[in-house]
Order: C-alpha cells, then structure tokens, then sequence
C-alpha cells in the first residue's frame, strides 16, 4: 500500500502561476520565430541590428528555455520529480541566451540599460523554481 503526501494549497498556486510564466515565455519565443517583420517595423536600425544578428544557437537556447520550462511546469502540476531536472536544463539555456544577449550582442547599447531587467527577473524566476521543485520532491509532493 502505497502512501501519498497532498501537496498543500500554496503549492498549486505556485504551480499554476510557473505555467503561466513559462507560457508566457513559449508565447514570446513563438512571436519572436514567426512575427519578426512586425518586430523588426517597430525597431529603430540599431535594434534591428542586434534583433537580426542573434545567432542560431543563441535561439535555440530561448526556445530550449521557456519548452523545458513550461514542461517543467506542466511535470509540477503532475507531481512529478522529473521537473527539476527539466527547470535546471531551462535556466541554463536562459542563462546561455542571456550572456549572448547582454555581453556579446550590443543590446545594451541599443536598448538601453533597462535590457537587464527582465533577464534578471527570468534567472531569479528559474533559481526560484529548482528549489521550488526540489522542496516539492522532499516534502514528497513529487513522485
């Protein structure tokens, strides 16, 4: 007989927020692959510039990060284990698109200093979420 632990009402709520959030970024990730001319239109030439410039590996490192991050939600919401794994494969991608996007591209420069913001909320989101999930597997909500 096999015994389950009920993850308690915070832990849905915060499950269901990080699908959201990671749907969130899939939704940007799918704008950005299929919309870029009307991206590119709102775009002065500098940002354009960067915009076209980003390099293969640092866009599939975006569509790597929000994929595995939303279903690394989709696995919390599951009560799965194996979600863990799958949020630390999305910061790692998110941190590999970031140091293109923030230290190799001229971004900054083009977007102005506030382009650091929502990378930094991104990383703390996905730190948030290992441990998250790590608390989720001791506590045994993940199975």
């Amino acid at each position: 007989m096999t015994t389950s632990v009920k993850p308690t009402t915070w832990f849905w709520v915060v499950s269901v927020i990080a699908l959201l959030w990671n749907l969130m970024g899939v939704a940007n990730y799918l704008n950005q692959a299929f919309n870029q001319m009307a991206l590119l239109e709102s775009m002065d030439q500098a940002q354009r510039e960067v915009f076209e410039g980003i390099p293969a590996w640092a866009t599939a490192a975006f569509a790597i990060a929000v994929f595995s991050g939303a279903l690394a939600s989709i696995g919390l919401l599951l009560r799965k284990k194996w979600s863990r794994p799958l949020f630390v494969i999305s910061l790692i991608a998110a941190l590999a698109q970031f140091i293109y996007w923030l230290f190799i591209s001229n971004a900054v420069e083009a977007f102005g200093p506030s382009t650091y913001a929502m990378p930094a909320i991104i990383i703390i989101i996905g730190i948030y979420l290992i441990f998250f999930s790590k608390k989720g597997i001791e506590k045994g909500w993940l199975k």
